[in-house]
């Protein structure tokens, strides 16, 4: 890898088109570009998640899927190619089932909130949401591989347990939907 990032300013994108990691260019308006620019964001925001306290296998965990997110990166990065294997897939769902299995059954709906931490998971799922919508409408366009699509759907579910695991994790509960409120 050497010092392939030691120019940081390249003015290369000036005119309004990036280069992808095959050497092709297009416009940063393209639906790849939207694509990974979401993956970015998510990255961002599982890094302010991984800012705050948490428990030691939750950090692991989701230090792992910022390793994910790269490698996601690097796939739409590169049209036809494949870097996120389904055993990534897999390896959310077992952590799903392990943090959503010490949750108390979810009785109605819950607001994003509670601690700063859990909100922060909370604010990180719906950025995944939209990262998983601008992949689904780049593969609408082009290939997209099955396990990425796969990917973003089950951390944006581990990302909601994640929250609920975080409020409790802090001394707190879920914050409750109250759907029939007085005026």
């Amino acid at each position: 890898m050497g010092h392939r990032l030691s120019k940081i300013t390249t003015r290369t994108g000036d005119a309004g088109d990036t280069g992808l990691g095959d050497g092709a260019r297009v416009a940063k308006d393209s639906a790849r570009i939207a694509a990974l620019g979401d993956i970015d964001e998510l990255n961002s925001a599982i890094g302010v998640v991984l800012a705050e306290e948490m428990p030691a296998d939750m950090k692991a965990a989701l230090e792992a899927v910022q390793q994910d997110l790269l490698d996601l990166g690097g796939e739409v990065s590169i049209p036809g190619h494949s870097l996120l294997k389904e055993e990534r897939v897999a390896a959310l769902e077992a952590e799903l089932e392990r943090w959503n299995a010490a949750l108390p059954p979810l009785k109605e709906f819950i607001l994003p909130g509670g601690s700063r931490a859990a909100a922060a998971a909370h604010l990180a799922r719906t950025v995944c949401r939209r990262a998983e919508r601008t992949l689904v409408a780049l593969g609408r366009r082009e290939p997209v591989g099955d396990a990425a699509r796969r990917y973003l759907n089950r951390l944006s579910d581990l990302l909601f347990v994640a929250g609920r695991s975080l409020n409790r994790a802090a001394g707190g509960g879920d914050v409750q939907w109250k759907h029939k409120r007085k005026p």
